[in-house]
C-alpha cells in the first residue's frame, strides 16, 4: 500500500496533465507483456513489427517489473498538455548523479543489466542517444495512433475536472480507480510495495493513461512532482471500430447524420475525432454540432487547443 497524507495546500494544488513520454514507456510494457495488457492486443499486433529493429532490450530494462522505475526517463509533465520534445528536453537536463542513483535503485540487490551499464557510466554522453531511441519508437509505434489516444486522455481530464469542481477531492478520488481510496487527509493506493509519505504542500499530479490499464501507478520520489498515473475513462473502447449506426428512433427524429453525432458523444470528442469516426467532413460535423448545441443537447469545452463536445443531460435523456 502507498499511503499519502495530503494537507490543505496539497488538495489546493491537485492538477491534471497528459504526458506523451509516460505513455511511451507504459506502451513498452504492453509490448513486452501483452498477456498482462490484453486490452491492447490490436495495437500490439500492429506495432511489434514496426519496432523490431530498435533497441527494445534497452527500453525494457528501464522498466523492471514489480520494482521502482527510474523517474528521469519520464519526468512528471510541467504543463497540462505535454509535448514529447518538451518532455525529452526535461529528461536530457537530468543531472548525471540523479540518473546513476535512480538506475542503481531500480536494480538494488540484483545488479544492473549490461545494457544499462553505458548509461550508468556516462549519462551525459548516453542520454542524447536514449532520446533518439525514444523518438524512433514514438514515430513507429505511437505517432500513428496518438490522435485517438490523445482524444481519450483529454476527454478524461475534462470529466475529472468536472468531478473536482462539483464535489471536491472526495468525489474525484472516489471515482479514479477501485484501488485508490481517500478518507480525511489520507490517500491510499493498492500497490505491490509499501510507501508512506507526507506530500508537504507539493500537491499531486494526476496523469490519465491508456497503457497503464488495469492498475494505477504512483511516485512521490523527490525531487520530482508527486504523481498518480491511472487508467483513463473509456479505455476499454480505445481500439474498437469507430463507425456505429445511430438508433433507428433517434435517426428518425433528428436525421441519421445528426443522430450519429449525438450518439457518438458518450465520451468527450473533438470535431476532428467525430469526423474521422463517422466518416463525415469536419464542416458537416461542425454544422450538426452547432444545431445540437443550440438545442441544448451538447456542450462544448475548450481543452488546450481543442474543443471537446459531450452530451448534456438533455442529450443523455434523448439518447436513452
Amino acid at each position: 500500500m502507498v499511503t499519502l497524507r495530503l494537507g490543505p495546500e496539497d488538495v489546493a494544488n491537485l492538477r491534471f496533465a497528459i504526458s506523451p513520454l509516460m505513455e511511451l514507456h507504459n506502451s513498452v510494457r504492453a509490448l513486452e507483456h501483452p498477456e498482462a495488457k490484453a486490452l491492447h492486443l490490436p495495437w500490439v499486433a500492429a506495432s511489434r513489427e514496426r519496432v523490431r529493429d530498435l533497441d527494445m532490450p534497452l527500453l525494457q530494462a528501464l522498466h523492471p517489473r514489480k520494482a521502482y522505475t527510474p523517474d528521469f526517463v519520464d519526468p512528471p509533465p510541467s504543463s497540462p498538455l505535454g509535448e514529447l520534445e518538451d518532455e525529452l528536453e526535461q529528461m536530457l537536463a537530468t543531472p548525471p548523479e540523479r540518473v546513476r542513483f535512480e538506475l542503481r535503485r531500480a536494480y538494488e540487490g540484483r545488479g544492473l543489466p549490461a545494457v544499462l551499464e553505458p548509461l550508468e557510466r556516462d549519462p551525459a554522453r548516453e542520454l542524447p542517444a536514449l532520446a533518439d531511441l525514444f523518438r524512433a519508437y514514438w514515430e513507429r509505434a505511437l505517432a500513428p495512433v496518438w490522435p485517438r489516444i490523445r482524444a481519450l486522455l483529454e476527454g478524461d481530464v475534462l470529466y475529472r475536472a468536472r468531478q473536482l469542481a462539483d464535489g471536491g477531492a472526495t468525489r474525484l478520488f472516489a471515482d479514479i480507480h477501485p484501488e485508490v481510496s481517500f478518507a480525511e487527509d489520507t490517500l491510499r493506493i493498492d500497490m505491490p510495495y509499501d510507501v508512506t509519505a507526507d506530500l508537504g504542500g507539493r500537491g499531486l499530479l494526476f496523469v490519465p493513461s491508456a497503457f497503464t490499464w488495469p492498475r494505477p501507478a504512483a511516485s512521490v520520489e523527490p525531487p520530482w512532482q508527486p504523481f498518480l498515473v491511472y487508467p483513463a475513462r473509456g479505455v476499454g473502447g480505445l481500439w474498437e471500430p469507430d463507425r456505429s449506426a445511430a438508433p433507428e428512433a433517434l435517426a428518425a427524429l433528428l436525421g441519421p447524420r445528426r443522430a450519429s453525432v449525438l450518439a457518438a458523444l458518450g465520451a468527450p470528442r473533438s470535431t476532428t475525432e467525430l469526423a474521422r469516426a463517422l466518416e463525415l467532413s469536419p464542416g458537416s460535423v461542425s454544422q450538426h454540432l452547432s444545431v445540437l448545441r443550440d438545442a441544448g443537447l451538447v456542450h462544448g469545452h475548450r481543452v488546450g487547443r481543442s474543443v471537446l463536445y459531450v452530451r448534456s443531460e438533455k442529450g443523455e435523456a434523448l439518447v436513452s
